[in-house]
């Protein structure tokens, strides 16, 4: 993806696209994002494209012993740093795993309580991957469990990839109902918003 723009600081891409922190954590205030989370003791989170896991650190945190953490991102090298920082950390409930989101995820069904993406829909044509997607995140949430997404607006911004890769709220919401979903929620943070759904 050579057309990206380039984020600054704590962000996913860097000039021409190549990768670097991997997180999007601090573009937004992440007590907000919590907030809105709504994370309980014993929870089980799953974070899909999880870069860097400043979101899975902190969930594993909320979540406590009782809870379990899955990270997942295609990128071994950042599984590696995750997995060695959830050791120093002794976050013995976060699990990190090098696993491609857009295939059968290494999940059990109905496991887990709240499957998370924040800013990485844009990264594919949602077209080509929606149906294994939303399919599989169907597959390992429990009754009533749900999906959040933190997206980038669908506006010229002065970083973040270009407004063609970016999907409004009203799309995303056509797209995931279709799929056994109901919106809960939308929230905005910013250059971003947040939206929520509960699977039927």
């Amino acid at each position: 993806m050579t057309d990206l723009n380039h984020y600054d600081g704590e962000n996913r891409y860097g000039q021409n696209g190549h990768r670097r922190c991997r997180s999007s954590f601090w573009i937004h205030d992440p007590e907000q994002v919590f907030s809105e989370l709504n994370l309980r003791d014993g929870d089980c989170f799953l974070d899909m494209g999880c870069g860097s896991g400043d979101y899975a650190i902190r969930a594993s945190e909320i979540v406590g012993n009782s809870g379990k953490v899955f990270a997942l991102d295609r990128w071994q090298d950042g599984i590696d740093d995750l997995t060695e920082k959830a050791g120093s950390l002794r976050l013995n409930n976060l699990r990190a795993i090098a696993a491609d989101i857009t295939a059968p995820l290494p999940i059990e069904d109905g496991s887990i309580d709240v499957c998370f993406l924040a800013t990485v829909l844009h990264i594919f044509k949602l077209a080509d991957v929606e149906g294994v997607l939303f399919n599989e995140i169907r597959r390992v949430l429990k009754p009533g469990g749900r999906i959040v997404i933190i997206n980038c607006k669908r506006e010229i911004q002065p970083f973040g990839p270009p407004v063609h890769m970016r999907q409004s709220p009203e799309e995303l919401e056509g797209c995931i109902n279709s799929y056994g979903f109901e919106k809960t929620s939308l929230a905005d943070l910013g250059f971003n918003y947040m939206i929520q759904f509960i699977k039927k």
